[in-house]
């Protein structure tokens, strides 16, 4: 989501609805705390949500925020504490769900970022699983698809009810998964990171949809580390670290810079540093009118020793297509790409790699990982995987692991662990890793923060800007303005296939960069 610079003095939204005079204490935990092996996840935690309000959830992956709700909705069990529930009658009594069932049955329903829906089953089907509507010992059909399409309407599915789970929208399944927490009288809904997956215009709809529940009365607990949407929507947030509950705060009285702040337990600098480009700087890779595979103009650029290089434009605007060119994955029927004045024949990634070139790409599961294997495996298949077998020895490879476990602070047990079991940012920092073993000059990193939460961000970034700092050429592609302006020296911004705009970042703001990128 592409959002303006939040002010400091942040006013409650028009989906911020929360009357403080109003206000009532719905669910309650207390003194909440759990361990899995024996280590401590969550440590006398306490929280409060009030009625028909969003109450945002905040912190590094690992804080302790999925734990809490799991054990809210009765996945988990907690150690010590109490959670109290609203009777109905304006009082708090106490509850201990031991499955997610009966937390449904007292209206509070999770939806996961990981959708648990049935693909080959109908929307009706999947919304009264198990509680399907009988008449004469037999299913009656047509009532649940009447009582589906009650719900279905509210929330604004434009499908019948016997349309296919996988027939759906990534957005629609998400509102499947609402209404049939809906259906089964929810007074409490609880999301997890419900936009990483949702385009611009589904993000309004879900936002409408949250206004619109909340006016019912119903709370959200919304999980999330989008700044722009916290400040949007929310009406408090409760931010966590390490386990611990660090915080409430009213969204109208706190500003991002506070938020970062308590997440990652230190003060965040905005800006990295005040970067002059000099003017007879080092060009370590030119591409001098190169054409990608889906866009027919040339392009023409460079990238300089110890400079980071933030590439910006919307969705198809060609920046993956041309960092694939640069990497050799996509060969380019003319011009020319010269490393340190060399013009080089990029036929393969190897070319590349052989030229001191690395590429962190977008999709790091799919593409940057191999989430079966462990840490060691992935971090050093780059470095090792040229060597003859009687060359490799597990010391060595062990060694460099725990050389980048350290310098990176990867959250692991160690080199062992499978990767696939990291949080997102720590799989990302294994993928920065495995470049960085083999001394590169370039390094082209695709949306490097996508999906990891703000710690991890500013890790990332501090990455980034010792790279620079020892002269190599970064080549940052972001969806992230905010994020370009941060940490790049120099912005290029692209628009269906050409450079609309190349200069130092000092000299633009958002207007500027969003102008370029649209026209």
């Amino acid at each position: 989501m592409i959002c303006g610079q939040l002010e400091s003095d942040h006013r409650l939204s028009k989906y911020s609805l929360r009357d403080e005079k109003v206000k009532k204490t719905i669910l309650k935990a207390t003194g909440i705390s759990k361990s899995f092996s024996h280590v401590p996840i969550l440590k006398n935690v306490d929280f409060e949500l009030d009625s028909a309000e969003t109450h945002i959830l905040m912190g590094e992956n690992g804080a302790g925020k999925s734990t809490l709700m799991k054990i809210i909705t009765g996945v988990y069990q907690q150690d010590k504490g109490n959670i109290y529930l609203d009777d109905g009658k304006g009082n708090l009594e106490e509850i201990a769900f031991s499955n997610p069932k009966m937390a449904l049955e007292k209206g509070i329903s999770m939806v996961f970022q990981e959708f648990n829906l049935m693909e080959n089953m109908t929307i009706a089907e999947n919304m009264f699983m198990g509680y399907e509507p009988v008449k004469k010992g037999l299913i009656d059909w047509n009532k649940m698809n009447q009582d589906a399409l009650k719900w279905m309407e509210m929330v604004e599915i434009d499908a019948p009810p016997t349309e296919l789970v996988e027939n759906l929208s990534t957005a629609q399944k998400q509102c499947v998964e609402i209404a049939k927490c809906l259906s089964h009288n929810a007074k409490i809904i609880i999301l997890d990171e419900p936009t990483s997956s949702l385009s611009e215009r589904e993000v309004r709809t879900l936002f409408k949809l949250i206004a619109k529940l909340k006016k019912e009365g119903i709370s959200i607990i919304y999980i999330s580390h989008r700044m722009e949407e916290i400040f949007e929507i929310g009406d408090r947030v409760t931010v966590f670290r390490d386990g611990e509950k660090i915080d409430t705060l009213n969204i109208k009285d706190t500003t991002e810079q506070k938020l970062i702040q308590l997440m990652i337990g230190r003060e965040f600098k905005e800006n990295y540093s005040e970067y002059k480009i000099d003017e007879n700087r080092e060009i370590v890779l030119e591409a001098e009118n190169v054409i990608t595979s889906k866009y027919k103009d040339p392009i023409s650029f460079k990238a300089y020793k110890g400079e980071i290089t933030g590439i910006f434009g919307l969705v198809g605007a060609g920046r993956t297509e041309l960092a694939r060119v640069l990497f050799g994955i996509d060969r380019s029927p003319c011009g020319t790409i010269k490393k340190d004045g060399k013009v080089l024949n990029l036929k393969s990634a190897k070319d590349a790699i052989n030229n001191k070139i690395g590429m962190v790409p977008e999709d790091r599961k799919q593409l940057g990982l191999v989430l079966k294997h462990n840490v060691q495996d992935n971090l050093t298949v780059v470095k090792l995987k040229d060597l003859p077998w009687l060359l490799k020895s597990d010391r060595e490879e062990a060694q460099i692991t725990d050389h980048y476990i350290n310098a990176l602070s990867i959250a692991t047990r160690g080199g062992q662990q499978i990767v696939g079991r990291l949080s997102g940012g720590n799989q990302q920092k294994v993928v920065i890793s495995k470049w960085l073993s083999l001394d590169l000059d370039v390094l082209i990193l695709d949306e490097p923060t996508r999906g990891v939460d703000v710690k991890a961000k500013a890790e990332i970034y501090d990455i980034m800007r010792k790279l620079a700092d020892q002269g190599v050429s970064i080549i940052m592609i972001s969806s992230d303005l905010p994020e370009i302006l941060r940490v790049s020296h120099r912005v290029i911004v692209m628009h269906d296939g050409k450079i609309t705009l190349d200069g130092q970042t000092k000299d633009y703001d958002q207007e500027k960069i969003m102008h370029a990128a649209i026209s």
